[in-house]
C-alpha cells in the first residue's frame, strides 16, 4: 500500500508530497454522476456498496494518495433526531430548528452502530478494496459547524440565529455543543474502529467567528474531540480543516490536531509561519484555480509547494471542495504536478 499520506500526517519524511482533494468523490466526475443518477443523495450516502463505489472512483481516475469516505457531515445530526433532507437547489434542509432548551434536550447522543451502521459498513468494504492502494480518511463536521445547520435549519448567509443563541443564551448554546461534541467523538471513534486510518474534522463555518468568539465557543470543544480520540486511538492522525482560517489560525493550532487544513484565502507562506514546526499543514489551492490553463495550474502548484517548505510537513489539497464544474483533466494535471514537483531530492 502507498502509505506516503499516512507518513505525511505524522510529520515523517516522505519521498514526495502527497495529495488528495476535498469532495474528490463528487459531481465533477461523470462516473459519479452515473451512480448518483440512480438514487437520491441521502440514499447514496446510506447504501454501503454505492458509497464505496464512488469513494473509489477518484483514487483510480485521479491517482490521489488517499481516499475519503463518501458521506455527508450532517449524517450524525440526523442520527441525533433532527429531520434531514437535501434539496437540489437549496442544499440541506433540516426539520424544526434547534433553538430552545426543550429542543436541545430532545437530541440524543446516538449509538453509532445502531443508528449509522451504513457508514461503518462502507468503511469495512473500502478497507478491503483499498488494501493495496491508499489509506482511507473518515470524517465528521466540527461541533460549531454542525450547530449552525441545526440552529439555522439549513445554510445561512449571516448565521443570525446561531450568534443570537451564542450571545444571548450561552448556557443553552454550550449545552448543544456538549451533546454535539460527545456525538462527534463517538462517531469518529466508530469510524476508526471500523477501519478509517485518518480522520478529518471539517469546520466549514469556523471563519464566521471573531477570534475571541472562536476561542470561547468552538476551540474548547474541538480540543476535547482531539484529546479524546488521541486517548482512544493514539496511532490515528487527526486533521482539522478550518475554513476561512486566517483570523483564527494561531488558536486552531492549539486544537491538538496532527494536521491543520487551511483554505485558499491565506498565503501558504504566512500559514506555515503561523503554524510553526509542531503541525503538518494541508492545502491550499483555490478550487477555481483548476479552471486555469494547464501550465498555470502547474505554476500555482509549484508556488504552494515552495511556500509550504518551512512547515513540519505538507499534504497538498484544495482550499475547499472541488467544484462540480471542474474539468476532470485539470484535476489530473494538478495531482500529477504535485507528484512531479513535490518530489524530495
Amino acid at each position: 500500500m502507498n502509505d506516503t499520506f499516512l507518513k505525511a500526517c505524522r510529520g515523517e519524511d516522505v519521498d514526495y508530497i502527497p495529495v488528495w482533494l476535498m469532495r474528490q468523490a463528487g459531481r465533477y466526475l461523470p462516473e459519479y454522476q452515473a451512480v448518483r443518477g440512480q438514487v437520491d443523495f441521502l440514499t447514496l450516502c446510506k447504501t454501503p456498496e454505492l458509497a464505496a463505489k464512488v469513494t473509489l472512483q477518484p483514487v483510480d481516475i485521479l491517482g490521489v494518495d488517499a481516499a475519503i469516505l463518501f458521506s455527508d457531515i450532517l449524517i450524525p445530526v440526523e442520527a441525533m433526531g433532527v429531520h434531514l433532507e437535501f434539496s437540489e437547489k437549496k442544499g440541506p434542509i433540516l426539520g424544526e430548528p434547534v433553538r430552545t432548551k426543550s429542543a436541545v434536550e430532545k437530541l440524543i447522543v446516538p449509538d453509532v452502530e445502531d443508528s449509522m451502521p451504513f457508514v461503518l459498513e462502507t468503511i469495512k468494504i473500502l478497507r478491503k478494496e483499498l488494501e493495496k492502494k491508499v489509506p482511507l480518511i473518515g470524517f465528521s463536521g466540527a461541533p460549531f459547524t454542525l450547530a449552525t445547520y441545526m440552529i439555522e435549519g439549513g445554510s445561512s448567509k449571516n448565521f443570525l440565529n446561531t450568534k443570537k443563541m451564542m450571545f444571548q443564551n450561552s448556557g443553552l448554546f454550550n449545552y448543544l455543543m456538549k451533546k454535539l461534541t460527545k456525538t462527534v467523538i463517538a462517531y469518529l471513534s466508530g469510524q476508526i474502529i471500523a477501519g478509517a486510518q485518518v480522520v478529518q474534522i471539517f469546520d466549514s463555518w469556523a471563519g464566521i467567528l471573531a477570534p475571541d468568539d472562536y476561542k470561547a465557543f468552538e476551540l474548547p470543544y474541538v480540543k476535547k474531540i482531539v484529546s479524546s480520540l488521541k486517548k482512544l486511538h493514539p496511532d490515528t492522525p487527526v486533521i482539522y480543516f478550518v475554513n476561512d482560517c486566517a483570523g483564527v489560525l494561531k488558536d486552531a493550532k492549539k486544537s491538538g490536531a496532527d494536521v491543520i487544513g487551511i483554505d485558499w484565502r491565506i498565503d501558504m507562506k504566512d500559514a506555515a509561519k503561523k503554524l510553526g514546526k509542531k503541525v503538518v499543514v494541508q492545502g491550499n489551492l483555490d478550487p477555481c484555480a483548476l479552471f486555469l490553463p494547464k501550465e498555470k495550474i502547474e505554476e500555482k502548484v509549484q508556488e504552494i509547494l515552495k511556500k509550504a517548505e518551512p512547515a513540519k510537513g505538507h499534504i497538498f489539497n484544495l482550499g475547499h471542495g472541488i467544484l462540480p464544474e471542474t474539468p476532470v483533466e485539470n484535476a489530473i494535471v494538478m495531482v500529477e504536478a504535485v507528484h512531479k514537483y513535490g518530489k524530495k531530492s
